[in-house]
């Protein structure tokens, strides 16, 4: 194995486990503040492993033509290395609806805080009932 193949993979599992951290965060913190930024780490992730999937070794920068009239060859060698557009531009969205997401739930945080002066997820169920 190469180095570069080595790194993809340490990449590749330094994702998982921030996906195993952030759900276990999700799952079994009861503080909705610490939810709040398992989540965000959970979105962050999976919108990096989406640019991994989306990336080819070995490929251009930019995915544009070269030249206004390019040739056959041309073509073929830009279809051989050019990077797949689409998943950056739904990664754009989602950052913006992750954000969006974040921002919600913060307020509403804020105002479970206001009304039951706690942000533990437990205790503010037994509080409304």
């Amino acid at each position: 194995m190469t180095l570069s193949q080595i790194l993809w993979i340490y990449m590749y599992l330094t994702l998982i486990g921030l996906i195993a951290v952030s759900v276990y965060g999700i799952v079994r913190r009861p503080n909705l503040l610490k939810k709040i930024i398992a989540l965000s780490i959970f979105g962050d992730t999976a919108n990096t492993f989406i640019i991994f999937i989306g990336f080819r070794r070995g490929a251009a920068t930019v995915p544009i033509l070269p030249t206004l009239n390019p040739t056959l060859e041309q073509l073929i060698a830009f279809k051989n290395t050019a990077v797949d557009p689409l998943p950056q531009c739904l990664v754009l969205t989602a950052i913006v609806i992750n954000m969006s997401v974040t921002a919600f739930l913060t307020a509403l945080a804020i105002q479970l805080y206001r009304l039951y002066g706690t942000l533990d997820v437990r205790e503010a169920v037994k509080l409304k009932w």
